[in-house]
């Protein structure tokens, strides 16, 4: 029997979305239930948190950058597994991007094809009756989508309260629960957001603690109640999103290599794959049995002093390379290249086996759904294969040097395509991080 779920969404960034939602999946858990989360679009962090809080695996789902088969095998997985699935949104509850009907990236989009009620967290700082036009206006903008509670965050005193829970009696959404300003759960954060869950201090504390201060504010049995049955579409379609670069494929995994997505892994284990860990930090190299590496994005940036000192991971992942292919994204692909420049300024010489040189020392984001045509056969797919995916960093390139472009890479703003990434020999690399191919 599939699991019913909702998601948890929010007129905008920054309502108390992860806050909530994590609050819900530990209290249920603690309640009993199995629970799974999800994360609408391309965010990498939360669903570790996720995973922290319901003790079982998160993933992605993402409306633009996936195929339906793919949503309905990660959504499908979830729902076979557990009591309860609560999703967590993105940014505000209808931000998407251009692209087909119901495709946008929107977490909206998710809520109307798994066929799951939203209950809608609202910031009321500031606000307290007016907080009642803001959740009107969700309410009616889609009517694919059906709004089944909210929950009032940030919420200053018991008559903030009162008079925020009568601007929502007067539009018809029950108030399931209403958090005060203190309850917010504080995680430290860093320039592409939390900080990783296993990083964070006492995270299993925080997490009980946010637990029961939910549960206190939170009717748990109207949650429940509200969810609703899963809605999956039959495919025939493969499920991986990308293709398994080896059938033993070295994996590089610690505080500066972390930003995979767990669909991804999913499906390279689905057709076969073992994913074997190794730590650069810890001055390991790719172990020598497997027959693909893989650098995950992270934050080689805070670290760029003891990998530039790991001699048995430089020189291992050398030798490597001669005869293995070798992929890098994003935080990866920085340190394949010739040189890091960190934040204060120190140039760090890297792996050296693509000529990109990059810096942090002059911060510019760079953030967005990527549509990539690939220049050539590499881990990720065929010459002429098409991927989607994302890149948000805040590297710049000082110099791309003499490689060829790994892609031709466009944007879904009508932005002309531009070669991107670097390959040379059995190595490649791009700060797009992949999420699916494309037909």
């Amino acid at each position: 029997m599939s699991a019913k779920g909702l998601l948890v969404a929010a007129p905008r960034s920054g309502s108390g979305k992860t806050t909530i939602t994590l609050g819900l999946q530990r209290a249920l858990v603690r309640r009993g239930l199995s629970v799974r989360g999800l994360k609408c679009g391309p965010d990498y962090i939360d669903p570790a948190f996720h995973a922290a809080a319901t003790g079982a695996p998160s993933a992605n789902l993402d409306s633009y950058a996936m195929p339906d088969a793919l949503l309905s095998g990660i959504a499908g997985s979830a729902a076979e597994a557990a009591d309860v699935i609560v999703a967590e949104g993105s940014m505000g509850l209808f931000d998407g991007v251009p692209g087909r009907e119901g495709h946008t990236g929107a977490s909206a989009d998710i809520a109307a094809l798994l066929g799951w009620p939203v209950v809608l967290v609202v910031d009321v700082s500031g606000q307290a009756q007016s907080a009642g036009a803001v959740a009107l206006g969700c309410k009616l903008y889609d009517p694919r989508i059906r709004i089944a509670g909210v929950i009032l965050n940030k919420v200053a005193s018991e008559r903030h309260r009162r008079l925020a829970a009568a601007g929502m009696e007067r539009i018809g959404l029950p108030v399931l629960g209403a958090l005060p300003r203190k309850a917010s759960l504080i995680l430290p954060e860093r320039h592409l957001g939390l900080v990783q869950a296993g990083e964070t201090a006492d995270l299993h504390a925080r997490l009980d603690a946010l637990a029961e201060t939910v549960a206190a504010a939170v009717d748990l049995d109207a949650v429940v109640a509200a969810a609703g049955a899963t809605t999956l579409t039959a495919s025939d379609e493969a499920l991986p999103a990308l293709p398994a670069p080896g059938k033993r494929i070295a994996i590089a995994r610690d505080a500066a290599f972390s930003f995979v997505y767990p669909h991804v892994e999913a499906g390279w284990r689905a057709q076969g794959a073992e994913l074997v860990p190794f730590s650069p930090l810890a001055d390991e190299a790719p172990p020598e049995e497997c027959d693909a590496c893989w650098l995950p994005g992270g934050y080689p940036e805070l670290h760029a002093g003891r990998l530039a000192s790991a001699s048995r991971f430089l020189g291992g992942l050398r030798s490597f390379a001669r005869t293995r292919q070798v992929h890098g994204e994003c935080g990866g692909y920085m340190v394949l290249g010739r040189s890091l420049t960190d934040a204060d300024g120190a140039c760090h010489a890297m792996a050296g086996l693509l000529s990109v040189e990059t810096s942090f020392a002059k911060r510019k984001m760079n953030l967005g759904y990527r549509n990539a045509v690939l220049q050539a056969d590499c881990p990720l797919g065929a010459a002429g294969g098409r991927l989607s995916g994302h890149e948000f960093h805040y590297a710049s390139i000082v110099s791309q040097g003499e490689d060829p472009p790994l892609a031709m890479v466009g944007d879904p703003h009508g932005s002309a395509p531009v070669p991107a990434g670097s390959r040379r020999g059995l190595v490649t690399g791009s700060f797009f991080h992949a999420i699916a191919a494309q037909g």
